[in-house]
């Protein structure tokens, strides 16, 4: 028997897995894994045990090279250090050339093989005697990565409008293309503070069920069409595409949430006539 376990590495919020290779390891540990042909430490996060060999080797899962010791966890805390001071080296080269870059993280790979830097600038900017006096000066590898406004979201972190840690921060692996159109789709309010995360661009999360909106909107009769339910005739005056069911407005001012598969669509089309007070019964006028 095997497990596979979770592994959450710093600067990215996603759980990468790999085979334990029968270290036995428990939430929370340390360790040392193999990954985009660099070697670094992640903390584990999940561990699914018990899970039969065949099936691990079926998976190509990357085995934990193993639990990271007192000298790896020395090796982190020096990398950590070190990473401070190239910020502090950083921002005093980029005032030293006048470029307006603002850094976001710096990076140690665990085996030194490189040094990141992470900025982001309104252009594209020459940086690379920058690069020269930095690889001079740390005698590493040194690479400076320009990001977009949502790769710096995930990288800082931070809270959404729902309360819970941001999406891209917390799972999401690739960023997909998000438009004001699924907000508008979805009936949602089209004011810019409401609809954009902390990065300043539309929330990931329109996406998330939008697919399932389309769908029901793609079959679901207009405002104002006429419906039969066991209930008598009424009107379509609003939806529910997550439960798949038409807000059916009555004669009688009263609606119902009735699914659409219940309903029998006519030809007839009405004008429904709400007064302005709250809770005013509304009409139905015939159009001509």
């Amino acid at each position: 028997m095997s497990s596979i376990v979770g592994v959450i590495f710093r600067k990215s919020g996603n759980i990468q897995f790999f085979d334990s290779g029968g270290i036995e390891l428990k939430v929370g540990d340390k360790v040392i894994c193999r990954m985009d042909n660099v070697t670094e430490i992640g903390e584990v996060v999940s561990i699914q045990e018990e899970i039969e060999q065949d099936v691990v080797a079926y998976s190509n899962l990357t085995k934990v090279i193993r639990k990271a010791t007192d000298y790896d966890l020395s090796v982190l805390d020096l990398n950590l250090a070190k990473e401070e001071e190239g910020a502090i080296k950083f921002n005093e080269l980029a005032k030293k050339y006048n470029l307006s870059m603002k850094l976001v993280d710096v990076h140690i790979i665990f085996d030194k093989s490189k040094m990141i830097f992470y900025f982001t600038a309104e252009k594209r900017v020459d940086f690379r005697e920058i690069v020269k006096e930095l690889a001079s000066y740390f005698k590493i590898r040194i690479e400076l990565r320009q990001i977009g406004v949502r790769d710096e979201a995930k990288i800082v972190g931070g809270l959404g409008p729902c309360g819970m840690d941001l999406c891209c921060k917390n799972f999401l692996t690739d960023f997909e293309s998000i438009s004001i159109k699924m907000a508008k789709d979805q009936n949602l309010p089209l004011n810019p503070l409401k609809i954009s995360g902390i990065c300043g661009r539309l929330m990931c999360c329109l996406k998330y069920e939008y697919d399932s909106y389309k769908e029901f909107m793609d079959i679901a009769p207009e405002k104002g069409r006429v419906v039969k339910t066991k209930f008598g005739k009424g009107a379509v005056a609003g939806y529910d595409p997550l439960k798949k069911s038409i807000v059916v407005e009555f004669e009688t001012g009263n609606k119902l949430l009735i699914p659409l598969s219940e309903l029998e669509v006519t030809n007839e089309v009405v004008i429904l006539k709400s007064e302005e007070d709250s809770g005013a019964e509304e009409g139905l006028e015939q159009k001509n």
